[in-house]
């Protein structure tokens, strides 16, 4: 195969810790609506509502808090109150304030990258301001050659990061853990992608056929970021 030459980690659920913190603020949601709907037709209509606005809000926090005011607003027929909206938004700015959490192995598996001499990237998706906070405070910024914050992760947006950094497809390997977003689009494009299965995954981020891009030959999968730097050293 030919050499890698540039390595992207996706950062939500990769890098550090998120969805964990979404299912905490979902469950307070599930208890808030409990007298007005059953927990799963909640789950239901909220993954309806979330689906359905991805392409006005994205994604991210602020996506997500705004799809739980829209869900809450229609299983209530409108009878949700102001204390109760406000309690939503407040859960949406304790989201936002988070602390980030590196993943084991994350730290070290970025560092590795870099000393073994790949042009290392950060491709993340989500709401800008939140996602350079994440990086930031994540202390990986210092480390990598760039950060690329997308609006989707899609074949032509991995197509343009590749034209813009000068690497053709078949030299990159991305790093992630959403089959939909890192894993479908950069091997249907000819690049390398690393699954690293999290124990939490969105609905949304996952893939029609999972079972098609595991046979694909250039996909390979770790258990974590530890594994990496190994997997990274045979693929030269």
């Amino acid at each position: 195969m030919p050499g890698i030459e540039v390595v992207g980690f996706d950062g939500d659920d990769t890098l550090w810790q998120s969805e964990a913190a979404f299912a905490l603020t979902h469950e307070r949601f599930r208890a808030m609506l409990a007298g007005h709907v059953p927990a799963e037709e909640l789950d239901r209509r909220l993954l309806d509502v979330e689906r359905a606005n991805l392409a006005l809000y994205g994604y991210g926090v602020k996506a997500f808090t705004l799809s739980l005011v829209e869900t809450a607003i229609e299983v209530t027929a409108g009878t949700i109150t102001a204390v109760e909206i406000a309690a939503i938004l407040e859960a949406g700015k304790e989201l936002l304030a988070h602390p980030v959490e590196l993943l084991p192995g994350a730290a070290d598996a970025v560092r590795a990258a870099v000393d073994a001499g790949y042009r290392v990237m950060v491709v993340t998706k989500g709401d800008l301001f939140h996602q350079e906070s994440k990086v930031a405070r994540s202390g990986l910024g210092e480390l990598v050659h760039g950060v690329e914050v997308v609006a989707e992760k899609d074949v032509a947006t991995y197509r343009r990061i590749l034209q813009r950094v000068g690497a053709p497809p078949e030299q990159f390997c991305m790093v992630g853990n959403a089959p939909r977003s890192d894993i479908a689009p950069v091997l249907h494009l000819g690049g390398w992608a690393v699954h690293v299965p999290h124990a939490l995954t969105w609905e949304l981020e996952r893939h029609d056929d999972e079972e098609a891009l595991v046979r694909h030959p250039r996909y390979r999968r770790v258990e974590s970021l530890c594994e990496l730097p190994a997997l990274l050293a045979a693929l030269v």
